[in-house]
């Protein structure tokens, strides 16, 4: 749980990651307002696809307009982000309640994604790039 927050009975939290993002996502009873980092999400990304990414937990939990959601994402690039905020709208929805599980599981929103920009080796410029080869 957050630091400074108090624990209320009807707020549930999950936690999600991709690549380089985290989301902590808070769910609670409400009209289906979604908060991320203080902004709506209308104002936060333009991008529907995005948008359509961070709802599909809520569409295929058949909840939407239920739980309003406030969410604290750091790092990653917005892509990244929208999957970590789905992730952790999964979690918390199963949370909330547990029939939700099966739905959720099935379209593979429990499941983190484990790719991650690879490291840099010693001697390449990147991960795999290697500098430009000259025989003389």
């Amino acid at each position: 749980m957050p630091r400074g927050v108090k624990k209320d009975s009807n707020t549930n939290y999950g936690t999600g990651r991709r690549k380089c993002s985290i989301a902590r996502v808070r769910i609670m009873p409400g009209k289906g307002k979604i908060t991320i980092n203080g902004l709506d999400i209308d104002e936060y990304t333009s991008t529907d696809v995005l948008k359509v990414i961070i709802r599909q937990p809520l569409v295929a939990t058949n909840t939407e307009g239920k739980y309003d959601v406030v969410v604290k994402v750091t790092g990653g690039g917005l892509s990244g982000q929208a999957g970590a905020i789905r992730h952790g709208l999964a979690r918390a929805l199963v949370k909330a309640n547990e029939e939700n599980k099966p739905a959720l599981k099935t379209a593979g929103f429990l499941t983190r994604d484990p790719r991650m920009k690879e490291r840099k080796k010693p001697g390449l410029k990147k991960a795999r790039k290697a500098p430009q080869f000259s025989k003389r």
